[in-house]
């Protein structure tokens, strides 16, 4: 019995071990594919483009979608920087989801709302009971919607789009700022590529910290909470390298929900988005890529690393938690819902590498590097592990950790140079170091929990993040410390 228990620990132990370097190998090359297509994107000289597909009849509209609960800390800045777009044609449709506090009463105030009987331009199912629409008298393209909240995002956005006119949405959520020439830049690829683009992302920052003026991102700063510094990290080679790569190898599989451009038609299509996911935003995209390979139709998702949109990250472990165990719980979900794509050429791409890597590795990632890790210090504790080795094995794979997130730092660096301050590159790099001590492990427990909810079919809730607002001077973060995880 004893020979086996050092068997079977021994076994867990050096899998764990090795299933954490491969997936950092796996997001090394990844990083660098994607780092080589952001490199060549810089390389485009194409400000004049711009300026022509701004000054095109042919340039799309857009409706910007919005949906909002509880947001009254930060909405009069989302707005002002949605309204505030260089873009030639938008309209914004803001939809109030059974806010209980100010949010709707700032709009009102600031915009002069007042009620209208729009005509509806779909007719997609909404749950929520619609209460009131309201538009803006002071000459912005404002619509707001009042609804009751039923605890999904998604029945927000369905409220938005049975309004929405133009045949471009973009989803963006309440607590973001987004650049000035964010959307120009990110419509580009439905503009020279109309028949394939069906949709397109950009990427997403840490707000937290940075200095911001009615809705305008003066200069980026870090926050001196290292939970979020360490997301601050995560963003960088989640978004600007990670899709980026991703969209390269044409598998990209999410777009973020806090900033996605798709075409509406294809959205009604598919019936809009599911009213019982918690990963919206993945579950839209491998739908419409569904759909496009079976009805035939071309199509490509696109992701262009110039946009930038400035969100909210949690400040807390407590409300971190919640978000990583939406996110497992939603893409639980999304790939039971989806199996039989995975694996199959069918589906080209997608089938055969992104369902698989986010079966295997995020998915089902947190069960490895939960028990594995048990097993480790089990090995360890009964002497039957050598030290020695796994000493090696661990740190080889804290380095290639280190490695991913220094990268990500590097080109962010050397090609957009958005954090002017030294110190803030350097704390970045000190953040991905630190990330793999604590912050990995308990992101794992986290994910877990989400894969565990989705086991036991427990009924999926979105919960809303606190909202801290957009820091206007020079004062410090109100939570200079992180607390305990519990």
């Amino acid at each position: 019995m004893t020979e086996v228990l050092h068997d079977v620990v021994l076994t867990a132990s050096w899998t764990v071990l090795g299933y954490t370097l491969l997936l950092d190998l796996s997001m090394l090359a990844l990083v660098l594919l994607g780092a080589r297509r952001v490199a060549e994107a810089r390389r485009w000289k194409g400000a004049e483009g711009y300026g022509e597909i701004f000054a095109s009849p042919l340039t799309p509209a857009v409706s910007l979608l919005v949906p909002a609960h509880d947001e009254e800390a930060g909405i009069l800045d989302t707005l002002q920087a949605a309204l505030g777009q260089r873009y030639p044609a938008l309209e914004v449709v803001l939809v109030d989801d059974g806010s209980t506090d100010r949010t709707f009463e700032l709009v009102a105030e600031r915009y002069q709302l007042a009620e209208i009987n729009p005509r509806r331009t779909a007719e997609l199912p909404v749950d929520g009971e619609i209460l009131s629409v309201h538009r803006a008298t002071t000459g912005d393209p404002l619509v707001v919607i009042r609804k009751t909240s039923v605890g999904r995002r998604s029945d927000a956005l369905n409220a938005a789009l049975n309004v929405a006119r133009h045949p471009l949405v973009c989803m963006v959520d309440a607590d973001s700022l987004l650049e000035e020439d964010a959307l120009l830049r990110v419509a580009r690829p439905f503009v020279e590529d109309p028949a394939d683009v069906i949709a397109a992302g950009g990427v997403i920052r840490a707000a937290n910290g940075a200095l911001t003026d009615r809705g305008t991102v003066l200069e980026p700063r870090l926050s001196r909470n290292w939970l979020v510094r360490i997301q601050g990290v995560e963003y960088l080679r989640s978004f600007l390298l990670g899709r980026t790569g991703w969209a390269d190898a044409n598998a990209l599989l999410i777009i973020s929900g806090a900033f996605g451009l798709f075409r509406r038609d294809l959205l009604l299509e598919i019936g809009g988005l599911d009213p019982r996911s918690l990963a919206e935003d993945a579950e839209l995209v491998v739908s419409l890529l569904e759909h496009q390979r079976r009805v035939g139709a071309p199509h490509r998702v696109v992701f262009v690393p110039e946009p930038v949109c400035w969100t909210e990250v949690p400040e807390t472990w407590r409300v971190l938690a919640r978000q990583r165990q939406r996110w497992s719980h939603g893409l639980a979900q999304l790939l039971w819902k989806h199996r039989r794509m995975i694996g199959n050429p069918r589906f080209g791409p997608i089938g055969t590498m992104a369902l698989p890597f986010f079966l295997l590795f995020e998915l089902l990632g947190p069960v490895v590097e939960i028990l594995g890790l048990a097993a480790v210090a089990v090995a360890a504790g009964l002497g039957i592990l050598d030290l020695g080795i796994a000493a090696v094995m661990v740190g080889l794979a804290m380095a290639v950790g280190t490695l991913l997130s220094t990268t990500a730092v590097a080109v962010e660096e050397l090609t957009y140079h958005r954090y002017q301050r030294g110190r803030d590159v350097l704390t970045l790099i000190v953040a991905g170091l630190v990330e793999n001590v604590g912050y990995r492990q308990a992101h794992a427990w986290f994910r877990l929990r989400g894969l565990v909810a989705a086991l036991t079919r427990r009924d999926p809730v979105w919960t809303a993040m606190p909202r801290v607002g957009f820091a206007r001077d020079d004062a410090p973060s109100a939570e200079l410390l992180v607390p305990a995880p519990r």
